[in-house]
């Protein structure tokens, strides 16, 4: 099989990104199951101040967040984009959540994907869309 278009960088901080394979299938499957198809994706592991600087940067926002997803497709329904995820907020957030950093972390992926495929996460329905859509491909990882 030909390498998927998913790519995995790191900005400022040292990780090793486990089953990066078995990731890469998991979110292609997430993207053709919702009906689109997968140009580029890119995932950006960094720290709190980079994800910092960019959101007071490009979203004008001035707070820590785990996730800022850009959409970069030119074309409906095909997917090109790029994720950039805090992993100190991940571990910060499994902790408050009683989970472990690597469900945390699958979430985030999941989550910023979903972003991608339109789904959003403003107000209590769109919310708890995102929440059961999250939980639906964490279910479907085989790993």
């Amino acid at each position: 099989m030909s390498q998927l278009p998913i790519h995995f960088f790191l900005e400022d901080i040292s990780f090793t990104l486990k089953q990066k394979g078995l990731i890469r299938s998991w979110v292609k499957n997430t993207i053709v199951e919702e009906g689109f198809k997968l140009k580029e994706l890119n995932f950006i592991f960094c720290s709190d101040n980079y994800l910092l600087s960019m959101n007071q940067d490009y979203l004008k926002h001035d707070t820590l967040t785990d996730i800022i997803t850009f959409d970069n497709s030119e074309q409906k329904r095909v997917i090109v984009g790029d994720i950039f995820i805090s992993l100190e907020r991940i571990r910060e957030n499994a902790q408050s959540f009683k989970v472990t950093t690597e469900s945390e972390l699958h979430r985030v992926m999941i989550h910023g994907t979903l972003h991608l495929l339109g789904y959003a996460d403003k107000g209590k329905e769109a919310k708890a869309l995102m929440t059961s859509k999250e939980d639906l491909y964490l279910s479907k990882r085989t790993f």
